[in-house]
């Protein structure tokens, strides 16, 4: 189909034309997506518990989360106005600290004990702190790309722009809202309530969830919308609708998450906002995704 060669194309063009670092990255990311799976797969295979912090669930959602995370910054950052030397530090750091975090936590997993709010052992106590100094290593950097990209790059189409920042400060987000909930566990852990801590430590974890993968969802659209006939204009009207949608839905589930409501529970108001939201999103991509076909010839003629 000439739209999935056109796509296909101009992925295998970041390849081809990645620079050293840039091609590390999509490397790792792809070995970390791979141990999300195998993690997966064991849990599925064995039967184990889903829930709970010795849980095969914790890896695996590390693996894949931090797997798509890491391919979609390197892909993104690609369209940031960088020094060469600052983007190999950025990108180069950004790679260390997603494998390490996955690493540790699947590393505790296969032990048997919690990565996250541990301190029984001297070994537990110095893998917590490693995850805590990767995370504020993570979230540093992010703000620094965030930055970078809210200075103009003429070359970068306004819609790709803005699908860019928009996702950048949403990543920014969920950065903190992982911050927040650590921070809390911790406290939790040090006044000795450590089960407290396992508990609700992760109370927020569908605002982490849906705030963090806006930077491949927002860009990815705007990216598809460069590859159509169609007028900047036009491309940057539905990059705004998308935009919208997607802060609708954080919202949603924002609010809810924090009064401690189910979603099925949230007033019928929010329930059909959210899926408003969703449905344009949808739409958009499905708009999206529509120039790239050929145009049909009637029997008239063209």
């Amino acid at each position: 189909m000439p739209a999935l060669r056109l796509i296909s194309d101009s992925l295998w063009t970041f390849w081809r034309q990645g620079r050293p670092v840039e091609r590390t990255g999509y490397r790792v990311g792809a070995i970390l997506l791979v141990s999300g799976l195998v993690h997966l797969g064991l849990l599925v295979a064995g039967g184990g518990s889903w829930d709970g912090p010795l849980s095969l669930r914790k890896p695996a959602t590390f693996g894949l989360s931090f797997g798509v995370t890491l391919v979609t910054i390197v892909w993104v950052a690609s369209f940031l106005r960088l020094t060469a030397r600052a983007r190999a530090a950025l990108l180069g750091a950004f790679t260390v600290a997603c494998a390490l975090e996955t690493a540790l936590v699947s590393l505790q997993a296969w032990r048997g004990v919690p990565s996250h709010f541990n301190v029984e052992t001297t070994f537990d106590s110095a893998v917590a702190r490693m995850l805590a100094g990767g995370g504020a290593a993570l979230i540093a950097i992010i703000v620094v790309l965030t930055v970078a990209a809210f200075r103009t790059n003429q070359t970068v189409p306004t819609s790709l722009r803005i699908a860019i920042r928009v996702g950048l400060v949403s990543l920014c987000g969920s950065l903190a809202v992982g911050a927040w909930m650590i921070a809390r566990g911790m406290v939790l852990v040090f006044t000795g309530h450590p089960q407290a801590a396992y508990a609700t430590g992760g109370f927020l974890k569908p605002t982490h969830a849906v705030t963090m993968h806006g930077v491949l969802v927002l860009p990815l659209l705007a990216w598809l919308l460069s590859l159509s006939p169609w007028s900047e204009r036009r491309r940057l009207a539905l990059v705004l609708v998308a935009s919208a949608s997607y802060v609708l839905l954080v919202a949603i589930v924002a609010v809810a998450n924090i009064l401690g409501l189910e979603l099925q529970q949230v007033f019928a108001g929010g329930v059909a906002l959210f899926a408003l939201g969703a449905l344009a999103l949808v739409a958009t991509y499905f708009a999206a995704a529509e120039p790239a076909r050929p145009a049909r010839r009637s029997r008239d003629g063209p």
